[in-house]
């Protein structure tokens, strides 16, 4: 996500609002969901939690989620998001999703 001065929460530091990163973490999550079980699934968000690690700074933020466990009908992803360095996070989303039955 590159950086745009619209996405800034709090200007004095500036760092980014809270609820741009959680919007990045759970379009990571439903992206990889789609990916990995087809555009058919349609996640549905049941329960998020987004852990906040440090302040994002007024630069390019990076995302990336995975299925840690898959069930018939919910799947629980894993999401980190970044900016300059992948191991340093700036927030984490564990999540839950609904998804359709297969036909």
């Amino acid at each position: 996500m590159p950086f745009a001065p619209h996405l800034v929460g709090n200007p004095l530091l500036p760092a980014l609002h809270g609820g741009v990163i959680g919007s990045l973490l759970e379009t990571a999550a439903i992206a990889q969901v789609m990916l990995d079980l087809g555009p058919a699934a349609r996640p549905k968000p049941v329960d998020i939690t987004i852990d906040y690690l440090r302040s994002g700074r007024a630069e390019t933020s990076y995302a990336k989620a995975r299925i840690a466990k898959q069930g018939r009908r919910v799947v629980n992803v894993h999401a980190e998001m970044w900016q300059e360095d992948e191991v340093k996070p700036i927030a984490a989303l564990r999540g839950h999703f609904l998804i359709s039955a297969p036909a």
